[in-house]
């Protein structure tokens, strides 16, 4: 051993960091892009009241140190090989601090928060909103230009950092102050993390971070005067955007022992988008984690949607910037955690099992709703539920029932996709945990009528954010190389015409996919405000 590990110290690895909603993750990759090491950390998400969602921003930043030193200490190297740091982090997930002594007012209130429903419900429909979507339907009639039309259709999300943000600063005194002193520094996680790897000398994020918040105007890609102005936040504590790829400055040293170069801050989505190598215009990516995100590259122009799809920046290297179309499902992971907690099964390696073992679900039909239906229906007040229960309804049942709808929400979000962008369909590639479910992999591929193909690795998220460093420090050359690395573990090709005997192929899924919907239709508008 004694050798090769001589042998090792002059080969140079990347690290990355991502931070998900319910794990803080490390690899150490090698130049073929393999783990050579690896640390978790779990992040515990705090409940101070109903609805309300938070994370512990000191407990996060300890969490983001320990994988980091862990994950190189199991690789059994040394800090000084890192040639580059990349970061992705789960998005519109935000604190504000004091920027003279870098404390945080208060938690970092997440992307799954929902404290700011009725404002969201108000502001969507008070006369000021009205009035703005009317005077741009008349801008888009008379100019014809797409982003009229868009702000003609805009409409608030709790997702979007913009309303949390607000119920932020009418909720804590401590924020107005530091404001109204030129004190305050607003941030997404990977601004907060950048401040702390920097030990204060940065205030920054990236666009594909900043496209995410709602606050950020994709056509101008500059923070939204208007919105500012329009909901009374001010511009000035926002962070400086800068491009997803380069060179952010180095860690303090006395962080890891030595300075290393940050090299890429991402969006854990867009990252993913990366991972999975979807380069080029049409290349769809479906991420199945806690919640289900879908992206089509649309290229370098933002797509405009009227149905709840989000135009966000993909990546911005060099002058390169590249436009991405999104729609969202919230509860996927969440739905299958929830059915483990019921003790529908221990482990979720037998969920797909559990759902080929019976021929259907026996007429349950499950709304994974648990914070709201988003596009193309965007229902914040829908709720879950598990309907057309039985006496002869078995666990297998509701177990297939609640992976049926993770495929047919998949279904939802790609037809709109279809239909709003226009776009030839070029490839789909699916990562996240959920996807190493084999029965809602196949039937995903059997409701598109396409062929889905899933990476070896499954946490592509922190593999984009290690390409995109890599690259920046000549550790991988180009883009057609991390192709040439990338590699796919299963192909899914979509079910023909049933044959005797066969397991429901798509055709046999539409009156179960009408009886869900019904079901969608009966789960939305149910709590009411």
């Amino acid at each position: 051993m004694g050798s090769q590990r001589n042998g090792f110290n002059k080969e140079g690895f990347v690290l990355s960091v991502d931070v998900g909603t319910t794990s803080i993750r490390c690899h150490v990759y090698d130049k073929e892009a393999q783990i050579r090491g690896s640390c978790t950390t779990e992040i515990v998400p705090l409940y101070p009241e109903v609805g309300h969602v938070e994370m512990d921003p000191d407990a996060l930043w300890k969490g983001f140190v320990a994988v980091v030193k862990g994950a190189v200490q199991d690789a059994g190297v040394q800090m000084r090989q890192i040639q580059a740091l990349g970061m992705s982090t789960q998005r519109g997930t935000f604190t504000t601090w004091d920027r003279k002594t870098g404390v945080p007012f208060h938690n970092f209130i997440t992307w799954q928060d929902q404290r700011a429903a009725d404002l969201v419900k108000s502001w969507n429909r008070s006369c000021t909103m009205k009035a703005i979507r009317g005077v741009m339907k008349v801008l888009y009639f008379l100019t014809r230009q797409k982003r009229s039309l868009a702000a003609s259709l805009i409409v608030f999300s709790t997702q979007h950092v913009t309303m949390r943000l607000v119920w932020a600063l009418t909720h804590y005194k401590q924020v107005r102050e530091a404001i109204a002193e030129g004190n305050c520094c607003f941030g997404t996680i990977d601004t907060w993390l950048l401040f702390k790897l920097t030990k204060g000398q940065l205030h920054a994020t990236d666009y594909s971070n900043a496209s995410a918040t709602g606050v950020f105007d994709t056509y101008q890609m500059c923070w939204s005067e208007f919105l500012c102005s329009l909901v009374s936040v001010p511009v000035s504590i926002f962070p400086r955007v800068e491009n997803t790829g380069q060179d952010f400055g180095s860690t303090d040293p006395s962080i890891f022992g030595m300075p290393i170069p940050i090299m890429s801050v991402m969006a854990d989505q867009q990252a993913a988008m990366f991972g999975e190598c979807c380069f080029d215009v049409g290349d769809v990516k479906i991420t199945m984690g806690t919640g289900t995100f879908m992206n089509i590259n649309t290229g370098r122009k933002p797509h405009t949607s009227l149905a709840g799809l989000y135009p966000v920046v993909g990546w911005k290297i060099g002058s390169e910037v590249v436009y991405l179309a999104e729609g969202n499902s919230a509860d996927t992971g969440t739905a299958i955690k929830w059915a483990q907690e019921l003790e529908l099964f221990s482990d979720v390696q037998e969920t797909s099992a559990m759902a080929y073992s019976v021929s259907d679900s026996d007429g349950v039909c499950f709304v994974p709703s648990f914070s709201g239906l988003q596009a193309p229906l965007n229902d914040p007040k829908a709720c879950a539920s598990l309907m057309g229960l039985k006496p002869s309804t078995t666990k297998h049942h509701l177990v297939r029932a609640i992976l049926e709808s993770v495929a047919f929400r998949n279904k939802q979000l790609y037809e709109t996709m279809i239909r709003e962008t226009h776009i030839p369909i070029t490839k789909i590639r699916v990562d996240g945990g959920v996807s190493s479910n084999d029965f809602v992999m196949q039937l995903t591929a059997d409701l598109f009528g396409r062929k889905v193909a899933r990476p070896q690795h499954h946490e592509m998220s922190c593999l984009g954010a290690a390409f995109v460093a890599g690259l920046g420090v000549g550790f991988w050359r180009t883009r057609e190389e991390l192709k040439r690395l990338q590699n796919t573990e299963k192909v899914f090709l979509p079910r023909g015409p049933p044959k005797e005997g066969a397991c429901c192929p798509s055709g046999e899924y539409i009156p179960v996919l009408q009886s869900w919907e019904r079901a969608l239709r009966r789960s939305m508008n149910w709590y009411k405000p």
